[in-house]
């Protein structure tokens, strides 16, 4: 089993009035974690974890769309100051679409562990030019495929 650890921040603007971590903000923590594990922003591909293969510039032929997202908020998320230990893997690899799958755990030094949030979310690659999906590279392919495994299951579907 291979998962990307992804060390991601919870800011005091995350917080809600409860003081843990909004619904909404998982989202956004999400986000920076899939971004960091997945998306170059200087052309270096493989930067971080030799899955980091799409262009993330402004200008790049390929975006990503957001197709399905679903989580399930098992414990609430309070303000650490310690980043949270965010688990990444790939669910399935498809021809133009990946389920990116996510546990977020508590940081890595803290005992006992405690997973807080399972996530998934539906990736499409799309041909900026075209706006049309566009299939998944063999280099995308080849980068991505030690990080499949099997996909979340989630207690009410």
């Amino acid at each position: 089993m291979t998962r990307l650890h992804v060390p991601t921040r919870v800011r005091w603007s995350d917080l809600d009035a409860y003081r843990h971590v909004n619904n909404a903000s998982m989202l956004r923590l999400l986000e920076e974690a899939r971004i960091d594990a997945f998306w170059v922003s200087d052309g270096t591909v493989g930067e971080t974890s030799g899955a980091a293969v799409l262009d993330g510039r402004p200008d790049a032929a390929t975006m990503t769309l957001i197709a399905r997202q679903e989580l399930e908020y098992l414990v609430p998320v309070p303000y650490l100051r310690a980043p949270l230990d965010v688990q990444i893997w790939i669910g399935r690899l498809g021809g133009a679409s990946l389920e990116v799958c996510y546990e977020v755990w508590s940081p890595a030094a803290v005992e006992p562990a405690v997973l807080y949030t399972k996530a998934s979310t539906s990736i499409v690659l799309v041909d900026t030019a075209s706006g049309t999906p566009r299939r998944i590279t063999d280099d995308e392919r080849a980068a991505w495929t030690p990080f499949v495994e099997e996909p979340l299951t989630f207690r009410r579907r």
